[in-house]
């Protein structure tokens, strides 16, 4: 039950353009420390945070020499006050920049960041915030799961390098999972339970079994359907999955509606069938692109190039699945 009410709340967030979910720096540090190698000299910015209180900004400010960065830019929707959860009430908005310790003292002062006014409201659409994409190496961010497509879709297009935080479900959006099975982005690290929650205002009823309030007087709520989404990429998506059981028909019946068998769980995936095989959507946080090949989805009820709508087996309707072939016989 509290997972459905978590789900819900995602839901009425997207639906009233509420996306006030904001990332904990713990989770921000357990994802991070995997991709150092990839910062290096590089701009990183974070386009959707509130630059003075933004986790996101504290990372990177403070581990800036540790990560050898070139520079650090934040900007925020339509905010000027030095509060995380800002009404948007403001029709300008600021950015901020980061170029490094200056008095050695191995700390982002704020003698050290430079403030500096955006004539337009901080959109990441906006002509500025563009102009300020261009200069990044690296996009990190927690973007509004409400217009994620259209987030993604800008990164793709600027050709960027990005580690973000979406919801599970975008992995069955067509513009998602296109980019996807192309190997042009992959999940990160860490996804599910692997985040442990997100920073909520006030005005949020703190529902569900995991949900808290934390020694700092956070309120947190843990939504457990969460990812990253990257081109960044990691050892560890590299990493065979162990195969050990043989196909039967009998342990893997053929779906109704589609040339393919049925893998209940990623780890009974069978080692010797050749064919295209449908397996849970979190076979995709153990994806290895060497092993295996993507070949579409089983995931809405909306057909497409890569998705051929719900699974059925023996008449019944089962999860939503990936179409999978193994590249190694």
């Amino acid at each position: 039950m509290a997972r459905k009410i978590e789900h819900s709340m995602l839901t009425s967030a997207k639906k009233g353009k509420n996306d006030e979910f904001y990332t904990q720096l713990s989770d921000i540090e357990r994802e991070l420390k995997h991709y150092k190698k990839h910062f290096k000299n590089k701009v990183v910015f974070c386009n959707c945070d509130d630059p003075r209180v933004s986790n996101f900004f504290h990372f990177f400010s403070y581990n800036f020499e540790k990560l050898g960065l070139k520079k650090l830019i934040a900007t925020c929707y339509k905010n000027q006050s030095i509060d995380l959860f800002s009404k948007n009430d403001s029709e300008s908005a600021i950015f901020l920049e980061y170029n490094g310790d200056k008095n050695g003292n191995n700390v982002p002062d704020t003698q050290e960041i430079g403030i500096k006014q955006l004539k337009g409201d901080g959109d990441f659409r906006s002509k500025e915030s563009i102009e300020l994409l261009k200069q990044a190496d690296i996009v990190v961010s927690n973007p509004p799961f409400s217009l994620f497509r259209e987030y993604v879709s800008q990164l793709i297009d600027y050709d960027k390098k990005f580690l973000i935080i979406g919801n599970i479900n975008a992995i069955s959006y067509k513009e998602i999972f296109k980019i996807i099975k192309e190997n042009k982005a992959w999940l990160g690290v860490n996804m599910g339970r692997g985040i442990s929650g997100f920073i909520v205002p006030k005005h949020y009823e703190l529902y569900g079994t995991e949900a808290r309030i934390d020694d700092e007087g956070n309120r947190i709520v843990a939504t457990n359907n969460c990812l990253w989404l990257t081109n960044l990429d990691t050892t560890k998506r590299h990493e065979d999955i162990i195969l050990y059981k043989k196909y039967t028909p009998e342990e893997y019946p053929n779906y109704d509606n589609f040339e393919a068998i049925n893998v209940n769980k990623t780890k009974d995936i069978p080692m010797d069938y050749e064919g295209i095989m449908g397996v849970p959507i979190t076979f995709l946080d153990k994806f290895n692109p060497d092993q295996f090949e993507i070949i579409g989805q089983m995931a809405t009820t909306k057909i497409d190039d890569f998705n051929f709508g719900y699974p059925y087996v023996n008449g019944k309707k089962i999860y939503a699945r990936i179409l999978i072939k193994n590249k190694k016989l």
